[in-house]
């Protein structure tokens, strides 16, 4: 049903998006909707050790807020990344999708996994409010493109579109 890629880089995002309108049909769910669309993401992208989401919550330790691990596909990771810490906290708190070639140029990098070596992070933002990010990994320096970030905002809209937030 899905196109699965092993080596492939360039990939067809419009059909991915047609993909995953079919696989979220039906169900609103967000914890449903996020594990199916986190495996989707792994399962179709190729040269990826992480693909998933972290949801904002109230921060444990703290005042305010922070970013709790939700439905991912991969190692384990973090459980909780406070707001303005790493990639995530950073898009999180910017409220902006994040492309990063080399995680290790990255000031304040958070290294979840010593295997990740670049990174697209994209917030999960719902008439106006900010959700979670979407966080997308790869073991390869400079994996992810300009046309990814696009093809994959493109994807994560429809997941918004199809998806009660709790």
């Amino acid at each position: 049903m899905f196109a699965s890629l092993t080596a492939e880089i360039d990939v067809d995002y419009s059909l991915l998006v047609r993909q995953a309108a079919s696989l979220l049909e039906d169900e609103r769910d967000q914890t449903a909707n996020a594990a199916q669309f986190s495996a989707f993401i792994y399962q179709s992208l190729a040269d990826l050790n992480w693909a998933g989401f972290y949801w904002v919550k109230p921060a444990k330790k703290a005042n305010g807020e922070e970013l709790l691990i939700g439905p991912f596909q991969g190692k384990v990771a973090c459980a909780r990344i406070a707001f303005g810490k790493g990639v995530c906290g950073a898009a999180a708190a910017e409220r902006r999708a994040i492309l990063v070639p080399d995680v290790h140029a990255f000031a304040g990098h958070i290294a979840c996994d010593a295997a990740s070596n670049s990174e697209i992070v994209i917030p999960v933002i719902k008439d106006g409010q900010l959700y979670g990010v979407l966080d997308i990994d790869s073991p390869t320096l400079n994996r992810f493109r300009p046309e990814d970030l696009q093809g994959l905002e493109a994807l994560l809209a429809l997941f918004v579109a199809a998806t009660d937030f709790d």
